[in-house]
Order: structure tokens, then C-alpha cells, then sequence
């Protein structure tokens, strides 16, 4: 057995060189034939260059691809998934919150006959608020999608060629990692880790990038938020009707009275926020029509080692050269 272990950097620069080594010492102790598949997803700072480094050094363990600017890390890990060549791919950050040691235990859970070994972290060490919003987050979203997305569970885990070929089968632009990994299904097992912190550089997760990242979940598996708009706007139809007839039925009683100001008021601004947000869902779902329509290329890479091919799907565009 070959193993992958894909990780996606993004301004790592501090914390890289410490990561290597501790994967590298891991899977040394495992004696597994392995590759480390790294993916610079456009950084500022000095990762590429750390990069060339590992790969000059580490010949025939270590490759690397670097993108054009910065595309996010989804199209990253996809970048990942397909310049993997290991019989199971692992997916791990690299600023160490995804503990090295770990790694053992997935490969035992793999050999067990799982396509899927997911590791769950704790919410050890949160804000007490994030932990709140969190949970209230995937209680709410798992009511609207139609994949399971568990709290505490992402992007570190182990993957069988079997998953990853159904992975790279799905040729969609807007990617949710997250809702594909459920999707696919297969044999998935999953263990629950101490949460780990950060060991050098910043978090790339801002309040404003988990918000985009929410909605992505939530929009990205259902067309139900438009479901509910038409029913929205049924039941506010039904409510004016009866106050229509309230209205009518005041005046008969006692006489035309003067119209009630507030009451207008908050009746149009009322409706006029709701017509926004259907407005906004709908262009959300649009403007994910429009950039699947495009069949741009996920991403550009601008360099690699002359052993780390990406290639598009049949049919797609050319993600871009390669140099070594």
C-alpha cells in the first residue's frame, strides 16, 4: 500500500518546516511507502520557497504545486486529491491542529476495510459563544441539507482511492468539501481527537470568511431556501387576505376610521425586506449557475516539481502549465 497525505498552505510559511518533520517522522515510524502532496494555494509570504526546499531534499517523498494567486482552499485540496497517486490519501492542514500522530490510527481504522476514517475534533479551548453558534449552525443546516454534516468534522481524514476516484468524479465549480465527502458515502468511520491548538501564524478563518463559509453549506446540497420562499409568500398572501377581511369587517361594524400610519409603514418595510432576501436566494442559486455555465478551470498552477501532473477531467479546461 502507497500512502498520500495532501496538504493545502496558505501563508505557512512559520509553521512549515516544523510540520514536515513531524509528518515525516510518523510515517518513517510506520515504514509505509508514502508521498507528501503539498498545495500552495498563492502565498505572500515565503512558503513556495520553503516548498522547493523540502521537495530539493526530499526527493521522491515530497512534491508540490503552486497556484497562479489565491484560489481558496478547496480548489486546493481538489488540486490535492489529483496529483495524489497513493492507494489512500490523508487531507491535513498544516499548521499542526491536525496532530501527525494520528495518522496511525487511520491507517489501522483503513485497514480494517473503511473508505473513509474521519477524524472529529473537540471544541476544546473555543469561545464559548463559537461553540453556541456552531452547534446551532449544524443543528439548523442539517434540517435543510440533503447530506449529513456533523459538527467538529472536516477536512482531516483518510480516504481510499476508491472515494477519492468518486471525488474527482464530481465536476462541480462551487465545491463544499465538506457536503461532497457525505455524499459519496461509502464505508466511513469516524474517532474524536483533542482539539489542537495553532502552533505558529495566523488563522486564515475570519468572522466574515466562516459566515461565506456557512451559507456555501447551507445553499450548496438542497434548493429548499427557495421552497421556503414560495411558501413565505403564500402565508403572507393568506395573512393580508384575512386582514383585508378584518379591515372590512371593522368598518362595517364601526364606521371608516383614520388609517393607521405605523401600521403601513411596517407592512412595506416588512415586505420589502422579505422580497429582498428571496431576491438575494435567488441570485445566490443563479450566480452558481452562471460560474458552472463559465467550465473555468478550478485553478492555475504556475509551478511544480516536474512529478506532480494535475490533470483536468475529460472535457474540461486546461488548469494551466506546469514547470519544473
Amino acid at each position: 500500500m502507497r500512502l498520500s497525505v495532501v496538504v493545502p498552505c496558505y501563508n505557512e510559511e512559520a509553521v512549515l518546516g516544523r510540520f514536515d518533520a513531524a509528518i515525516r517522522a510518523v510515517l518513517e515510524r510506520l515504514a509505509v511507502p508514502y508521498e507528501l502532496v503539498y498545495v500552495d494555494d498563492g502565498s505572500s509570504d515565503g512558503t513556495l520557497a520553503r516548498l522547493r526546499g523540502l521537495a530539493q531534499q526530499h526527493r521522491g517523498t515530497t512534491r508540490y504545486l503552486s497556484f497562479s494567486r489565491n484560489f481558496g482552499k478547496e480548489p486546493a485540496i481538489l488540486a490535492g486529491l489529483r496529483a495524489a497517486t497513493g492507494d489512500a490519501v490523508i487531507i491535513m492542514d498544516a499548521d499542526l491542529q491536525h496532530p501527525p500522530p494520528l495518522v496511525e490510527k487511520m491507517l489501522d481504522l483503513y485497514q480494517l476495510g473503511h473508505d473513509q476514517v474521519v477524524a472529529r475534533r473537540s471544541r476544546d479551548g473555543d469561545r464559548r459563544l463559537r461553540t453556541a453558534l456552531s452547534r446551532l449552525y449544524y443543528r439548523a443546516v442539517n434540517n435543510w441539507v440533503e447530506v449529513e454534516l456533523a459538527d467538529g468534522v472536516g477536512d482531516f481524514r483518510l480516504l481510499s482511492r476508491k472515494a477519492v476516484d468518486a471525488l474527482l468524479s464530481l465536476p462541480e465549480y462551487n465545491r463544499f468539501s465538506k457536503g461532497l465527502f457525505s455524499w459519496i458515502g461509502f464505508d466511513t468511520i469516524t474517532f474524536d481527537y483533542r482539539n489542537a491548538a495553532r502552533e505558529a501564524g495566523e488563522t486564515k478563518w475570519r468572522l466574515g470568511s466562516l459566515v461565506n463559509y456557512g451559507i456555501d453549506g447551507m445553499l450548496s446540497f438542497n434548493c429548499r431556501p427557495l421552497r421556503a420562499a414560495i411558501y413565505a409568500g403564500l402565508g403572507l398572501a393568506s395573512l393580508a387576505a384575512l386582514y383585508t377581511l378584518w379591515i372590512i369587517g371593522a368598518a362595517v361594524a364601526g364606521g371608516v376610521t383614520a388609517p393607521g400610519y405605523v401600521t403601513l409603514v411596517a407592512i412595506i418595510v416588512g415586505l420589502g425586506g422579505l422580497q429582498m432576501v428571496m431576491l438575494g436566494l435567488i441570485g445566490e442559486y443563479i450566480g452558481r449557475i452562471y460560474y458552472e455555465a463559465k467550465r473555468r478551470p478550478h485553478f492555475l498552477v504556475k509551478e511544480s516539481d516536474s512529478a506532480a501532473p494535475v490533470p483536468e477531467p475529460a472535457g474540461a479546461a486546461t488548469a494551466g502549465s506546469q514547470t519544473g
